[in-house]
């Protein structure tokens, strides 16, 4: 075995490259990530809960911007490995992942963390409003923003 690494490395050289910059040059796709269980579920929990995460292109970012405890990398591997298998739909723009859940996601979603069918994502529910819907509002005259007097103002003192 030592004789191949030798050969592998004066190939490298050979062709302009250190054997150092040849494993560097490998892309993180390349890369076999293991991820523990425990960040796996915190990943997949976030996700359902939430219906959409975004992650930053960068394999060296130490915790992602949503999931601090939690590396970059393990968040994009799990998120990609779902958006392989059609659960998530994929939006790439300007160095930024976009995910949504889609139907198959939800399920399988809840299939894995077993949840009751009653339960949706935050992107599925309705959001009710935070004042009752008949509390009557602001309906005096010059309600509207800013101090000036508005075309209402300017329009009454032509007519009058």
């Amino acid at each position: 075995m030592p004789h191949m690494q030798n050969s592998t490395a004066r190939l490298n050289i050979s062709r302009g490259r250190s054997p150092l910059s040849a494993q560097s040059s490998v892309e993180s796709s390349d890369i076999m990530v293991l991820i523990p269980k425990k960040s796996r579920r915190a990943i997949l929990e976030h996700l359902f809960k939430e219906g959409v995460m975004v992650v930053k292109k960068d394999y060296q970012a130490c915790k992602h911007n949503e999931l601090e405890d939690i590396p970059n990398l393990h968040v994009m591997m799990v998120l990609r490995s779902l958006a392989s298998r059609n659960y998530l739909s994929e939006i790439y723009s300007w160095r930024w992942h976009y995910y949504t859940l889609t139907n198959e996601g939800i399920e399988y979603l809840r299939e894995v963390l077993h949840l009751p069918q009653q339960v949706f994502p935050q992107t599925l529910t309705k959001q009710r409003p935070t004042r009752p819907a008949l509390a009557g509002g602001d309906s005096g005259e010059g309600g509207g923003k800013g101090k000036g007097k508005g075309k209402g103002a300017w329009n009454r003192e032509e007519e009058g």
